[in-house]
């Protein structure tokens, strides 16, 4: 089998599992992109698309309130990217920052700084492009 076939398998495979769980999860993972508003800040530190590594990704997915974190934002997210009080999470600050930081240094969030707070929004485009169906996947998944 040829490599552009074996692709096309592949996305025939990916693309008949989510018409078989139905097609919320890529409509989640699609309406979460949503464009940058004009005047926000620059980005934190974050690995570029290049360097997203499966195994990071995997790694932080694994810690169940990340995986919380991840699916509301692609399941809730009201706008383009929401503060940690927005999650309504009943951690102290310090548990959280850790999450948030572990969600970013794998690659999964992008975080801006608007004063004091951070706010996060899920790297649809970029998790898309290094492993695709992976958010689909993530919208689906039941707790």
């Amino acid at each position: 089998m040829s490599s552009k076939a074996g692709v096309r398998a592949e996305q025939t495979y990916a693309t008949g599992q989510a018409a078989v769980a139905g097609e919320a999860p890529r409509r989640a993972v699609a309406a979460a992109q949503r464009p940058v508003p004009d005047g926000a800040p620059e980005p934190l530190p974050e690995p570029a698309r290049a360097a997203l590594r499966l195994e990071a990704v995997m790694g932080a997915l694994s810690d169940p309130l990340r995986m919380h974190i991840v699916r509301t934002l692609l399941l809730e997210s009201e706008a383009f990217d929401h503060t940690c009080g927005w999650f309504g999470l009943d951690r102290p600050k310090s548990s959280l920052t850790h999450h948030f930081r572990a969600l970013r240094d794998a690659g999964l969030i992008r975080q801006r700084q608007y004063g004091l707070e951070r706010r996060s929004h899920v790297r649809v485009d970029d998790l898309e492009a290094r492993f695709p169906g992976l958010l689909a996947l993530v919208a689906d998944w039941r707790e």
